[in-house]
């Protein structure tokens, strides 16, 4: 429910913002560290859920760690940098300046989300001398720990992951990990990549975490089985929009076959509205990584 927080792991705590008015879509992630940090800060819409949640832990935010600058994981980011001015916000080099002036972010979401977008508050820009820009093999220091920084460019070539301990924070690279319905896609336009993809899931694999907090309804304990059934449905995606794609014969009719009728399972996870926008999405998505690949 949203405004609730929950331990997701040793230190860890998940604060559900209601992104969507999706009840744990929106998962905000609390590290109680020596310097505590936060894991992406959602929509920016239940912004205060977070800020409550950080007052209750008597947390004196110190770094703000994003996964990538999509705007469900990151829009709430310069909210967050205005109340916490000590806070450092570090994000993938390759989306830095998209926090620093986010217009160009806000013209490409309202282009892909539609009517989506009435979920969205308008994002605040981050002081540039407050980002800390990230690659591949960098590491944070929170003081009494060290997180990793894992390149994840499969879903989004600004996407990393953040790995503390025995956590591993995938954002988007292991799909949506929804209690109701498994391990679902996530194939958004404009920069999804299959095999960039596949590989991020072969990265988690190798790092073979205790527990994987994924950026939408929480964590759960890792296993191998659900990098493998992360891999199997996310191919499985991508062969059925060829397929739909290929006995159509156009992109508009292949969008209006598979866009509408999300599985009901999806749709007891998500709610109908959500479920079929993000089905839309996610088509769309994979017929333009057809069309470049």
């Amino acid at each position: 429910m949203r405004g609730d927080v929950r331990r997701a792991a040793n230190d860890v705590y998940v604060v559900d913002t209601g992104a969507y008015d999706v009840d744990d879509y929106g998962a905000v992630y609390v590290i109680d560290a020596a310097e505590p940090a936060v894991v992406d800060t959602g929509l920016g819409a239940g912004r205060e859920h977070v800020f409550a949640a950080l007052d209750d832990l008597n947390v004196d935010l110190r770094h703000i760690l994003i996964t990538h600058v999509h705007l469900d994981h990151a829009g709430g980011v310069g909210y967050l940098a205005e109340r916490y001015p000590d806070a450092t916000v570090h994000v993938h080099d390759r989306g830095a300046r998209h926090l620093a002036d986010p217009s160009r972010l806000v013209a490409g979401t309202k282009a892909a989300v539609g009517d989506q977008w009435a979920f969205y508050p308008e994002p605040r820009p981050v002081p540039e001398d407050r980002l800390s820009a990230l690659h591949d093999g960098d590491t944070v220091d929170l003081g009494d720990r060290t997180v990793d920084v894992v390149g994840a460019p499969g879903h989004a070539p600004h996407q990393v992951m953040y790995g503390v301990e025995g956590t591993l924070f995938v954002a988007d690279a292991m799909g949506i990990y929804t209690p109701l319905g498994g391990v679902r896609p996530t194939s958004p336009p404009p920069q999804f990549d299959l095999f960039a993809c596949l590989d991020d899931v072969a990265t988690v694999r190798g790092r073979d975490p205790d527990v994987v907090c994924y950026g939408h309804f929480g964590a759960v304990r890792y296993d191998h089985a659900l990098a493998d059934e992360y891999a199997d449905v996310l191919s499985s995606w991508v062969t059925t929009v060829r397929e739909a794609r290929d006995t159509l014969g156009d992109d508009a009719a292949t969008l209006e076959r598979l866009a509408p009728a999300p599985d009901l399972a999806w749709v007891r996870s998500y709610g109908a509205r959500k479920a079929s926008a993000d089905a839309r999405l996610n088509t769309r998505g994979v017929l333009r990584y057809l069309r470049t690949d």
